[in-house]
């Protein structure tokens, strides 16, 4: 199962638009992404100055995603659930496999300026990558890594990259950096969502020794299928569209930035990480992926947290239901749901969610009768059930995002909102309700 096969089965069930108006991948193509952000998702067939088509838009909405997993939507967050628990569980390795779909053709240099690659917001520093899954190795254990991270594209066959602090991948790169050996990885891009879901896979459910590809071996249904690289001691995604098998250089830092981040802020251009790409091999006639900075990421990241705050926090804590990443909140906002059994459990649950996911700056927690995914009742909760007085936990000093502007030196204040009613539960919050009539059933003009 690759990209292609996920495509033609998103056209199946008509979740693809087909843009065959020439399209210019410098603002342009982002642009219009912008305009169709949330519906279907796109295949730009025209892309100016290339062949190669662009994809985008998967993630944009919960109905695409559930498409290409063949599962309602409303049952994929206990599908990713499952899928992240499978680390521990039952994990099944990837394997490695010959006569790779992705190594088909090989580039005989490497020439990024041949890809489409998006020059996305207005201010961006240049194209960039920005859906491409990292396979690297832990330098002294040799356990796999799966990451995303940018890419912007300054040379034919360089790229600047972006590291996180706190990312697995930075780790490893500061112990191969610290030996004078540069880090070597694969570039994968146009992949089957369930490598995304692994490679997002927060560091709690996947520690550093841990090859959290085992998720992706979960949604497949199958071993996920590697291959051998070519100049690299690190395998790529063997049914990847593109593959550039790298390496990160030690003590060499260039400009990269600005970049339209998954904040809604541009990230400054500083002195960052540089990649010297070795190799590109490809697909016959492939199509890359183009990750649209928004819903896209606020979407493909959210329901790999929402599984694993639903396994982490309901270890922790009684009564928990649901869990929800909301769109205002750039990933930086969780809504928990749940029916306390005890006073005081919800504010324990604000506290176990910036825990599970570090990135978070506010957590919400509400009652079952609360529909965590209509704003409005989630603004009933808080009006009406959160005393600011006494259901505000405000925790100082905590470490943070670094690209959420808020965050200074990794450093800030996050904010829980406990918007549960008492327990026992007083009369008094009894909502207001109605018979419950079908419309269908009456005649009306």
């Amino acid at each position: 199962m690759d990209l292609k096969d996920c495509i033609r089965k998103l056209d199946a069930g008509g979740h693809l638009s087909h843009v065959r108006t020439e399209t210019d991948p410098v603002h342009e193509l982002s642009g219009l992404c912008s305009k169709l952000e949330g519906g279907k998702a796109v295949l730009f067939e025209n892309v100016k100055g290339c062949d190669i088509p662009v994809f985008s838009g998967m993630w944009w909405n919960r109905e695409n995603v559930a498409a290409i997993f063949d599962t309602p939507m409303g049952r994929l967050p206990a599908l990713f659930s499952k899928a992240v628990a499978s680390l521990k569980d039952a994990p099944v390795a990837p394997i490695i496999v010959e006569n790779a779909p992705a190594q088909a053709v090989v580039m005989p240099r490497p020439d990024l300026s041949r890809f489409p690659v998006p020059t996305h917001a207005v201010q961006d520093g240049g194209p960039y990558f920005s859906d491409c899954v990292i396979i690297a190795r832990d330098p002294d254990t040799d356990v796999r890594n799966a990451s995303v991270h940018r890419l912007m594209v300054t040379g034919k066959s360089r790229l600047g990259i972006l590291m996180d602090m706190g990312r697995h991948l930075r780790d490893y790169y500061e112990r191969a950096e610290a030996r004078g050996e540069p880090l070597e990885i694969t570039i994968n891009n146009g992949v089957h969502p369930a490598y995304f879901v692994a490679a997002t896979t927060p560091s709690p459910a996947a520690p550093i020794d841990v090859d959290e590809l085992s998720v992706a071996s979960y949604l497949l249904g199958e071993p996920a299928r590697l291959c051998r690289s070519l100049t690299v001691g690190v395998e790529g995604i063997a049914d990847a569209q593109i593959i550039m098998e790298a390496e990160i250089l030690p003590n060499i830092r260039e400009p990269e930035g600005p970049f339209g981040e998954v904040s809604g802020y541009y990230a400054r251009r500083e002195d960052r990480w540089v990649v010297n790409v070795k190799a590109v091999t490809t697909q016959i006639n492939p199509i890359l992926s183009s990750l649209h900075p928004g819903k896209e990421i606020i979407n493909g990241q959210g329901l790999g947290v929402e599984a694993d705050l639903m396994q982490t926090i309901g270890r922790q804590v009684k009564g928990l239901k649901d869990v929800c990443m909301t769109n205002g909140g750039n990933h930086y906002h969780v809504i928990l749901q749940m029916d306390p059994p005890n006073e005081g459990m919800a504010k324990n649950a604000i506290m176990a969610a910036f825990a599970a996911f570090s990135d978070l700056q506010m957590v919400t927690v509400v009652n079952g009768d609360i529909d965590i995914h209509k704003p409005e009742d989630i603004e009933f909760a808080m009006t009406t059930r959160c005393d600011p007085d006494k259901d505000i936990v405000i925790i100082r000093g905590a470490f943070g995002h670094e690209l959420n502007p808020v965050v200074k030196n990794n450093v800030a204040a996050k904010v829980g909102f406990d918007c549960t009613y008492p327990v026992p539960k007083p009369k008094e919050y009894t909502r207001v309700s109605f018979m419950d009539v079908n419309e269908k059933n009456y005649v009306m003009d």
